[in-house]
């Protein structure tokens, strides 16, 4: 029974580690769809934040660091404020493009 139950916790740990999410993964996706306003570094374009009339914040600041991955999410496919849901960055690449944000940590 012993056997059993170590074999079935390193197999959902195995399985956990292969959907864990993929910071590089999400960088490409970062690249492609969210770039153009939130700057390559996660820095905010000034002309995008300008022409919107918003004030968009830094992605390596405490305060976006600190939100949980669960309201990122929410951001990336509800939108916040101005801006829009982003329709392209769906499933799997949505944990990908959060585990990017977060490396990008200060």
């Amino acid at each position: 029974m012993r056997r059993i139950a170590t074999i079935l916790i390193v197999a959902g740990a195995t399985a956990a580690a292969g959907l864990a999410a993929d910071a590089k993964a999400g960088q490409a996706i970062y690249d492609k769809s969210c770039k153009s306003c939130h700057g390559a570094d996660g820095t905010s374009n000034p002309a995008v934040a300008k022409m919107m009339k918003v004030d968009m914040k830094d992605l390596k600041s405490a305060e976006v660091q600190s939100m949980s991955d669960a309201d990122i999410k929410t951001v990336i496919t509800t939108g916040k404020g101005k801006m829009k849901p982003v329709a392209s960055v769906t499933g799997s690449s949505v944990d990908d493009v959060i585990a990017y944000v977060k490396s990008l940590k200060k």
